[in-house]
């Protein structure tokens, strides 16, 4: 029977079991020493169990070996802001959600499993009404090939790079978008060809190739890798959606403005400084 803090071990990563949720620390395995450059940058995640769809153990292993057994969970839509802006590009081996073990910790692994199991709610087909799992805070910075990006919270920024840009964009100048121009984001990975990170803005039908768009920064080698832009792409992802909810009931009770505020805030949808100027509009709103 799997308790709390016990632990299981694989390539990459540690997964602890805690009472509602999954530690899952990423570092160096003993038989793969190199731990994938976005692992590494993730450092640790805890993953509620409500975040979850449910959880497979596989004992064919990687590429069909029989030598390890891979332990997936498997996070609902829209629960986890780093997974919806991935968008399923992510290589297998850079999967937050995949530990690979050793074949003979199959009995341990499926042991694990099942207790996630038993610990699921009943809407965890469910796509999730609100992001659940935690990403990186800003200010954030990210260098593309055509510009250098910021996001303080609030608004991205686009500073041009006067090798890397087009004509377009250099002439056009350095942009600004704040988060409530903004409707998502596209993550395009820069290791296929045509990586990029597009801005969707809410008044816009135009849809310009990346290298033309204002809202969109092109990647190119050493450039936007994984590591830094994913992040980057699910932060502003995860403050976007996080301001919708709290935006959209102007007219309810004070107490229950605060109390959802309070849920955002312990989703690590808002920053300290944000929710501290929000609890405190809404009481001097009272």
């Amino acid at each position: 029977m799997c308790r709390m803090g016990d632990v299981l071990a694989g390539n990459h990563a540690v997964w602890e079991f805690d009472s509602d949720s999954v530690l899952i620390r990423f570092a160096r395995g003993i038989r793969t020493p190199r731990t994938p450059r976005l692992l590494h940058a993730l450092g640790a995640r805890r993953i509620p169990f409500e975040a979850l769809s449910g959880v497979t153990v596989n004992t064919t292993g990687s590429g069909g070996k029989r030598d390890a057994v891979v332990l997936h969970a498997v996070p609902r839509t829209g629960a986890d802001p780093l997974m919806e802006a991935a968008a399923g590009q992510l290589r297998a081996v850079c999967d937050p959600y995949r530990l690979v073990l050793p074949a003979d910790r199959a009995a341990q692994a499926a042991e694990f499993a099942d207790a996630v199991r038993a610990r699921l709610g009943p809407d965890a087909a469910d796509p999730a009404e609100r992001f659940l799992v935690p990403v990186p805070q800003p200010p954030l910075q990210l260098k593309a090939y055509d510009a250098r990006l910021g996001f303080d919270g609030s608004a991205v920024t686009f500073h041009w790079s006067r090798t890397g840009a087009t004509s377009t964009k250099w002439k056009a100048g350095d942009q600004r978008y704040p988060l409530s121009a903004l409707t998502g984001v596209e993550w395009s990975s820069p290791e296929k060809p045509g990586g990029h990170l597009r801005l969707v803005l809410r008044d816009s039908t135009a849809d310009p190739r990346p290298d033309h768009d204002l809202a969109a920064a092109v990647f190119g080698v050493g450039y936007g890798a994984v590591h830094e832009s994913l992040p980057f792409a699910a932060a502003v992802l995860a403050a976007l959606r996080g301001r919708t909810p709290v935006a959209s009931v102007p007219a309810a009770r004070t107490d229950e403005r605060l109390h959802h505020l309070g849920e955002l805030y312990s989703a690590g949808l808002l920053t300290d400084a944000e929710y501290a100027a929000l609890r405190d509009r809404f009481a001097a709103d009272a």
